[in-house]
């Protein structure tokens, strides 16, 4: 399979990378990593096993451009704009909305700050002393 740079990717080659990327181990290897190039060598192994051709810098711009994608849309539905869609949006929500969301929370003196969201902890209760 031809694999150059400016090739398209197809859906399956999208849906492939998709599932490698839901994988628990390596969504907590991406998820605040800096210097990825090791896992996204893994991942162009791991698709190479799956029959997509693609070199680890293929995977880190098919990577990058999804997530932006995906937040530009999950963006735009908070806002109220339900008119903008992606093919994926569905798959990526089940795998990054997981990841830790640095959200912006109102303080009581009008002025916001930076918060660590993450949706699928429980409320903790505070014991009483």
């Amino acid at each position: 399979m031809e694999s150059g740079a400016g090739k398209h990717w197809t859906e399956e080659e999208v849906k492939a990378l998709l599932s490698v990327w839901s994988e628990k181990n390596i969504r907590k290897q991406l998820h605040g990593t800096l210097r990825n190039k090791g896992i996204f060598i893994y991942i162009a192994k791991r698709l190479q096993e799956l029959g997509v051709c693609r070199d680890w810098k293929q995977c880190r711009a098919k990577y990058k451009n999804l997530k932006y994608e995906y937040r530009t849309v999950k963006y735009a539905h908070n806002s109220g704009d339900v008119t903008k869609t992606m093919k994926f949006f569905h798959d990526l929500d089940a795998i990054l909305r997981y990841e830790p969301v640095t959200q912006l929370a109102a303080e009581e003196n009008g002025r916001c700050s930076a918060t660590e969201a993450q949706p699928n902890t429980s409320p903790t209760t505070e014991s009483t002393q």
